[in-house]
């Protein structure tokens, strides 16, 4: 059955690592680029790979990279946008520090305006369900009749407000793809911590350290507990914890916030896609919370 909607004059586009459902996806019309992920000798789009693919292959230690998508690629996604009605592109990525893929939709928006076409990209600062709240936010200004340049004003907004914090049973994996230094996940692996990280002015920060996974997960609670009633100030929040192989951490973490905080629907419970997980390892739990979209 054909599509009824009309075209939207404004399209987003963002990247995988956005970490948003097919379902969601497909409702707010969005277009996701992939990026690849490497494992041993063959490169998948994300989402071809699978995070079980992914874990199975760390813990076997075979090599898995991650690659940007090619400028290319975006020149594509934007064309196929305009010839679909679009006059205007949103393109929201991962932050620039943690991948090039901001750096290729740079290039591909030059020759897209080379064409007549303007592309904002912008750089989230956030990656993972951050940066796919960054783009939700986005699309629910387009929705209602918005401008570009307010759903990028309010794309930036939500995703500086939201806290992307996480725990890794290792930092071996952040040190394989130079996330991390070689240092810092030797003193680490040799002091048997258990690192607590957050995304910071775009860059993966270690901020804390605690003896157990089981500490790890109770600070986990209590700093997504503060950012809610302290820094958003009690104000309803959207909320999601992700996993690497880890789903009943994550379901456990999921059911305690959900008890503690004013969220809005459920407190979502999603894997983490293969490129992501390449970066982190088994055993990882991420919680994500932004300000609820009015």
């Amino acid at each position: 059955m054909a599509d009824s909607r009309p075209a939207r004059r404004i399209a987003i586009v963002t990247d995988s690592t956005a970490s948003l459902a097919p379902e969601v996806v497909a409702e707010h019309a969005i277009t996701v680029v992939p990026v690849q992920v490497i494992i041993g000798a063959t490169s998948y789009d994300d989402g071809m790979a699978t995070p079980s693919m992914v874990a199975h292959a760390l813990e076997h230690w075979t090599p898995v990279s991650t690659s940007r998508p090619n400028p290319s690629t975006f020149v594509e996604a934007y064309e196929k946008a305009v010839a679909a009605g679009a006059t205007e592109i949103i393109s929201l990525h991962i932050s620039a520090d943690l991948s090039g893929t901001f750096d290729s939709a740079k290039i591909a928006a030059k020759e897209l305006k080379a064409q007549g076409v303007k592309v904002t990209v912008v750089d989230s600062r956030q990656t993972a369900f951050a940066l796919g709240y960054a783009v939700l936010a986005a699309a629910h200004v387009v929705e209602n009749g918005g401008s570009a340049r307010t759903a990028v004003t309010a794309a930036r907004a939500r995703a500086a407000a939201s806290a992307s914090l996480f725990y890794v049973d290792t930092l071996e994996y952040l040190r394989r793809g130079g996330r991390v230094t070689a240092v810092a996940a030797i003193l680490g692996g040799a002091l048997s911590v258990k690192p607590l990280l957050r995304l910071a002015e775009g860059k993966i920060e270690s901020f804390e350290k605690v003896r157990t996974a089981g500490k790890a997960l109770a600070r986990l609670e209590e700093l997504a507990a503060t950012h809610a009633t302290s820094t958003l100030e009690g104000a309803p929040v959207t909320v999601t914890v992700g996993h690497l192989a880890s789903p009943d951490r994550a379901r456990v973490l999921a059911e305690k916030l959900a008890a503690r905080l004013d969220v809005v629907g459920d407190v979502e419970i999603a894997e983490l896609g293969a490129v992501l997980g390449a970066h982190v390892g088994p055993g990882m739990v991420a919680v994500a919370v932004a300000p609820a979209i009015d």
